[in-house]
């Protein structure tokens, strides 16, 4: 697969990624920021509230009438957090030309669609129809309550909070419950002409069609972009400064199943060696937490790790019986000492790689998975292929691996208790 990029306009850019073996395009539109906490609601809930209708299609219905002459494209809107941007837009699929009955051409009346979407919006005495606000707006505090209800997210997510106190990286890509429940059409207006006006855009396509014509059918778009003074300002992400001490943060909830989650420092640049230890230490069906606390010793009800390599953070995700919380973490501290004075199988370093490989080579038969990729690529200010990636870790070296996860130190640790236990 052939990748190229153009630059359309100022803070405009597209990634064409040419392929002739999928029966359907993707069209992607992602409008990149740094994340905030004061505006990341507001970021999360303009594309939900855009996606309901435009000028010449002011409400749902007409809008999927409008898709199902395209023999039924879809168009849905994504809100994700990319090292410590928001990335917010819509991802539009239909047929592929190749593939369309008659030879009918798909893409350029897709593209305008979303054209349309982005840069007219049906409004209401110059603002946002209330009513699709405030129906939007309870989705969006919606869906951030319903983080309680996946009690293994939540407290992942509050270990990153904790763990990156003060820094972007532990906002939630939807922001706070508090923020959303504020949010008016005034103040939204104001959010998408602030987003329209300087947000930096990046334009993917995925299918059989000529980059040229996709150049052309996405440049037309972007001339109707009202924009006076596009900064297309991408924060980079600020390595997080490790604790001299380990903290440790306990929260009591009505829960029968303890959480335990362990923030790690990485104090090495070694990005394609850290991510292979971590697959060894808990990135994998076949690593050590997976293997020996999870399986062999019954410890934990799960037991990964993910490796942050924007921040350069390893957290590990566990669940256990309240009163196997000291046996849990220090076994999880022991395998991590495994991984980093080289007690390893030959087998475990030659499953954790082929896990690695096989997952990027594999990325090209996955649209929507190439189309994540390249957009975290971008905004995290990588330029790597998956190839890259993948010839990356055949190269890592065993030696590499240890010093690496040698810099690895305790930063947080997160416990999630049930109130009867803390009594």
């Amino acid at each position: 697969m052939e990748e190229t990029r153009t630059k359309l306009a100022n803070g405009v850019y597209l990634t064409c990624m040419s392929a002739q073996k999928f029966k359907t395009s993707l069209l992607s539109a992602q409008f990149i920021v740094p994340i905030e906490r004061e505006s990341a609601a507001e970021n999360a809930l303009l594309p939900a509230v855009l996606r309901r209708g435009t000028t010449r299609c002011p409400d749902l219905g007409s809008l999927s009438a409008e898709l199902d002459r395209f023999y039924g494209a879809q168009i849905d809107y994504t809100a994700r957090k990319k090292g410590e941007n928001q990335c917010v837009g819509f991802v539009a699929s239909m047929i592929d030309d190749a593939f369309a009955p008659g030879g009918e051409k798909l893409l350029e009346p897709v593209a305008a669609l979303l054209g349309e979407l982005i840069c007219d919006p049906v409004t209401e005495d110059g603002r946002f129809r209330s009513a699709y606000v405030e129906g939007e707006r309870t989705n969006l505090v919606d869906a951030i309550r319903s983080l309680l209800n996946d009690k293994r997210d939540y407290a992942d997510l509050r270990l990153l909070q904790e763990m990156c106190a003060g820094e972007p990286y532990g906002i939630n890509r939807y922001g706070d419950e508090e923020s959303a429940a504020g949010i008016t059409p005034e103040t939204l207006q104001k959010c998408y002409t602030r987003l329209i006006d300087a947000g930096r855009l990046e334009l993917f396509y995925s299918g059989s069609a000529a980059p040229e014509r996709v150049s052309s059918a996405l440049a037309r778009v972007v001339e109707t972009l009202p924009r006076t003074s596009p900064s297309g300002e991408i924060a980079v992400s600020e390595p997080h400064q490790a604790r001299t001490e380990p903290r440790t943060i306990t929260e009591e909830m009505d829960v029968t199943q303890g959480k335990l989650g362990m923030g790690f420092a990485c104090g090495s640049d070694d990005q394609s060696a850290l991510l292979l230890g971590n697959t060894l230490f808990g990135g994998s069906s076949n690593s050590k937490l997976f293997l020996n606390v999870r399986e062999k010793l019954s410890l934990c009800y799960f037991a990964s790790s993910v490796y942050h390599r924007q921040k350069g953070l390893i957290t590990v995700s566990s669940g256990i019986e309240f009163a196997n919380y000291q046996r849990a973490y220090d076994e999880i501290a022991a395998q991590l000492e495994a991984v980093q004075t080289g007690k390893l199988e030959d087998w475990e370093l030659q499953g954790a790689r082929s896990t690695l490989i096989n997952a990027y080579t594999s990325m090209g038969d996955s649209q929507s998975k190439l189309e994540n990729f390249w957009l975290g690529q971008i905004a995290t200010g990588r330029s790597e292929t998956p190839e890259d990636l993948a010839q990356e870790v055949r190269d890592v070296t065993p030696e590499r691996i240890f010093e690496a996860m040698g810099t690895v130190a305790l930063d947080t640790v997160y416990f999630l208790t049930g109130k009867e236990a803390a009594e």
